[in-house]
């Protein structure tokens, strides 16, 4: 199998050093395709930057696109520490602010999505135009069963599962297993392919410590949830609280056929903000970016054509 980053990017893989919200250097994984403005593109959950790999040439030929593992994906280091709610949101600041010169244009995904409108939020300068696909804004529980599954079994257990590699031992079932949740996330199950699952479940599969990362995460996410439910104070609810302070062109891209959060929530936060337009993606389930590419490209590339039309006359 050829090297994914490789063949994506003219300088294959790079690396970039941050501090991590924990005040550590951690090691950050990325590509680079294209030049003129940054155009950056945050994944979501249990994902890394093969989520795009069908969006980044199309995105390329007009933007440097800057594609990158968050913190415990993909190729990216995965310290095995505590980390506080908003750890996404600071170590999404800081890798803009170290990759971009100037305000970016920020394309995100489902959770990366409200973490780049809390970056928004809170940093309006790194941020030039938004569009957010699938975002988590107003959620009620975990959407996926898979996810309520490791969020529930002891953290500890699953350290073990990494150490002992039991994920490569068991690497047919895995990516079987994968292939079902897949499909869950796509309106046309055809779209799921060998490739797909491979590349999708590489960093599980292959790097230790992957699996450990993805449960914290879900079970931080399943607290934050719960914390909203109770009227408790949580990131979710700040977010929410803050979006009127998002004053940047926004589009939001919704599927039509999400099955893990409703068109009515994108409706909901298109409402909220001061500069959005909400455009539904037909025939798409949750992920978006793979599973109706050539619209949403299309969709991104006229939303920021438009957008820049408009700044100019104004």
């Amino acid at each position: 199998m050829q090297d994914w980053w490789q063949t994506t990017f003219p300088q294959g893989r790079q690396t970039l050093v941050i501090q991590d919200a924990n005040d550590r250097p951690v090691s950050i994984a990325y590509g680079e395709k294209g030049v003129g403005k940054p155009l950056v593109l945050v994944h979501g959950v249990a994902s890394w930057s093969y989520c795009w790999h069908a969006n980044i040439d199309a995105l390329a030929e007009h933007f440097r696109v800057l594609c990158f593992d968050a913190k415990g994906s993909g190729f990216s280091d995965k310290p095995l520490q505590p980390e506080q709610p908003n750890y996404k949101v600071i170590e999404l600041e800081r890798v803009i602010r170290a990759l971009c010169d100037e305000p970016a244009v920020i394309v995100a995904e489902s959770l990366g999505a409200l973490a780049a409108l809390a970056v928004v939020q809170a940093h309006p300068e790194l941020c030039d135009r938004l569009v957010l696909l699938n975002v988590p804004i107003f959620p009620k529980q975990l959407p996926n069963w898979g996810m309520r599954l490791l969020a529930d079994i002891p953290l500890s257990l699953v350290e073990t599962v990494d150490q002992l590699r039991l994920a490569k031992l068991l690497e047919p079932i895995i990516r079987q297993i994968v292939y079902v949740l897949r499909e869950e996330v796509v309106a046309d199950p055809s779209h799921v392919t060998a490739d797909d699952v491979y590349w999708s479940t590489y960093p599980q599969i292959e790097f230790p410590g992957t699996l450990t990362k993805l449960a914290a995460e879900f079970q931080l996410a399943a607290r934050e949830i719960r914390l909203l439910e109770q009227g408790q104070p949580n990131l979710i609810h700040t977010v929410q609280q803050n979006l009127s302070k998002i004053t940047c062109p926004t589009l939001i891209l919704w599927a039509d056929q999400d099955r893990w959060f409703p068109v009515s929530d994108g409706e909901k936060l298109r409402d909220r903000l001061t500069l959005a337009k909400l455009q539904i993606i037909p025939h798409c389930g949750h992920y978006a970016a793979g599973g109706q590419p050539q619209f949403v490209n299309t969709a991104i590339l006229s939303f920021l054509a438009e957008s820049t039309r408009l700044s100019w006359q104004n």
